[in-house]
C-alpha cells in the first residue's frame, strides 16, 4: 500500500511538473528562437521579406522604427502596386487612436476618467441590469474592464444605406460577429475582470460625439490626425475612398470592397503605413507633438487589466510584454473579415517600433510583429501566447495522460511483486 501511495504521489508530482514546465516554457519562449540571430534592422527586415514572399498573397505595408526614426520599409502587392502612402482599413487597431481622441477631452477637463459614463450620455443609455452602472466609467471602457459582456466583433455592411445609427447599433448591432448577440450591456460586475468589448468602444464613440459636439470622424481629424500631420488617416469611409484605397484581398486572392461600419471607433480607421509610423515616432521621448502631454502618454502604458497573471491592457493600448526597462511594449492589433490583419508594436523607452498593415492573410501581421517583440526583448508577447495557448494545453494534456499511464503501469508492476 505504501508503494502504491508513493507511486501515485510521484505521478501527480510528475504531471504537475510537466504542466508547469510546458506552460511557463511556452509563455517565456524557452524553445523559441528569434527570426534572425543578428541585431541589425536590415537583417530582421530581410527575414520578414523572406517570410512575406513565401506566405503572403495580397497587399502589405511594413515599416521598422529604430530610436524614433524609420530605418526600414517596404510594400508588396499581388495586384495594383502599393506604397507607404497607400491606405488600409486597420480593424481594431482603430481603438488605440480612439483612446487618443478620448484623452484629449480628458486633458481639457471635459471628461473625468472615473465618472460614470452615463454622465456624458443623452442620446442612449445602457439597458438596466443587476449591476451598479456607476462603475461603468470611461477608464474602464478604455481598458475593457467596465463589465460589458458583448465581446463584439463587427462584420460591417456592404451598403452605405444599411449602416445603423450609433444608438441602434448599441441597442443591437445588425452586423455583430457570429455567435454574438450584438447587445451592449453590463453582464459582469464593473471593474471585476477584463473582458474584450468592441461595444465599449462604440459607446466611447458616442461619448466623444456628445462631449465634443462634433461627429466622431471630425473630432478625430481636428484634434488628433491634423495636429500629428497624419494627412492620409481618417474615420470617414468616403474620404478614404477619395484618397485612394489599397485593394482589399481575401484569403483566396480575390478582391472586394472594404465594408462599412457604424462602429468606427472600434474597427474602421483608414490609414497608411507611413502615417502609422508617424504616429509611433511622435510618441517617443524625442518626438514632438501637441496632442497629448507626456504624463498622459505615460498613463496609456500603465497596466489597468490582467489575464492569467499577465498585464494585458492600459488605457486603450495593449500591453504585449515587459520591455526590460520597467515598462511595456504597447500598441494594438486588428482583424476584420475576410482577411484584414494589422499590427503595431512600440517600445516607449527606446523609440523602437514596427508597423505592418495588410490584406490577404489572416494573422501574418500579428505573427511578424510578435516576432519583432521576441527579437527585441526575448519575450513571447501576450497575443503570441494566446495564439499558441490551445496547442500548449494539448501538449499539457497529452503529456499528462502519458505520465498517468506510466504511473499506472509502474503501480501495476509493483502490485505483482
Amino acid at each position: 500500500m505504501t508503494r502504491f501511495i508513493l507511486t501515485a504521489l510521484a505521478t501527480i508530482a510528475a504531471i504537475s511538473f510537466w504542466a508547469g514546465t510546458v506552460f511557463i516554457g511556452s509563455s517565456e519562449g524557452w524553445w523559441k528562437t528569434p527570426i534572425t540571430a543578428s541585431t541589425s534592422s536590415d537583417s530582421f527586415t530581410g527575414a520578414v521579406r523572406k517570410r512575406v514572399g513565401a506566405e503572403h498573397l495580397g497587399n502589405l505595408g511594413y515599416v521598422l522604427i529604430e530610436n524614433g526614426r524609420v530605418t526600414e520599409k517596404f510594400s508588396v502587392s499581388s495586384g495594383t502596386p502599393v506604397d507607404g502612402d497607400s491606405i488600409y482599413q486597420v480593424a481594431s487597431l482603430s481603438k488605440w487612436l480612439t483612446a487618443w481622441g478620448v484623452m484629449v477631452l480628458v486633458e481639457e477637463g471635459l471628461i473625468d476618467l472615473d465618472a460614470p459614463v452615463s454622465k456624458y450620455l443623452t442620446r442612449w443609455q445602457l439597458p438596466e441590469s443587476e449591476f451598479d452602472h456607476t462603475g461603468v466609467t470611461v477608464r474602464r471602457l478604455l481598458s475593457h474592464t467596465a463589465g460589458l459582456d458583448d465581446r463584439l466583433g463587427y462584420n460591417g455592411f456592404d451598403k452605405k444605406a444599411d449602416v445603423q445609427t450609433l444608438e441602434a447599433s448599441l441597442t443591437r448591432a445588425k452586423d455583430a460577429s457570429p455567435g454574438k448577440s450584438g447587445i451592449v450591456q453590463v453582464g459582469i460586475e464593473p471593474g471585476s475582470e477584463w473582458k474584450y468589448s468592441g461595444g465599449g468602444y462604440t459607446l466611447l464613440q458616442l461619448v466623444i460625439e456628445e462631449v465634443s459636439g462634433r461627429s466622431f470622424a471630425n473630432h478625430m481629424k481636428a484634434r488628433v490626425f491634423d495636429p500629428l500631420g497624419m494627412t492620409r488617416t481618417t474615420f470617414d469611409h468616403d474620404e478614404a475612398i477619395a484618397m485612394g484605397l489599397a485593394e482589399n484581398f481575401t484569403l483566396d486572392g480575390d478582391t472586394e470592397a472594404f465594408r462599412r461600419y457604424t462602429a468606427l471607433a472600434a474597427t474602421s480607421l483608414f490609414t497608411s503605413p507611413a502615417d502609422m509610423a508617424k504616429f509611433v515616432e511622435q510618441q517617443t521621448f524625442g518626438g514632438e507633438q501637441s496632442v497629448l502631454s507626456r504624463e498622459t502618454l505615460d498613463s496609456i502604458a500603465i497596466p489597468h487589466a490582467s489575464k492569467m497573471g499577465a498585464d494585458v491592457w492600459g488605457l486603450g493600448a495593449m500591453l504585449y510584454a515587459p520591455n526590460n526597462q520597467g515598462s511595456f511594449i504597447i500598441g494594438h492589433d486588428g482583424n476584420n473579415e475576410p482577411a484584414i490583419n494589422t499590427a503595431v508594436r512600440f517600445d516607449p523607452a527606446t523609440g523602437n517600433g514596427i508597423v505592418i498593415l495588410e490584406t490577404g492573410s489572416a494573422i501574418l501581421a500579428t505573427e511578424l510583429a510578435s516576432e519583432w517583440v521576441f527579437w527585441k526583448t526575448g519575450k513571447v508577447d501576450n497575443l503570441a501566447f494566446a495564439l499558441i495557448f490551445e496547442r500548449t494545453l494539448s501538449w499539457i494534456l497529452f503529456g499528462s495522460i502519458a505520465i498517468l499511464f506510466i504511473g499506472i503501469f509502474i503501480g501495476w508492476r509493483q502490485s505483482k511483486k
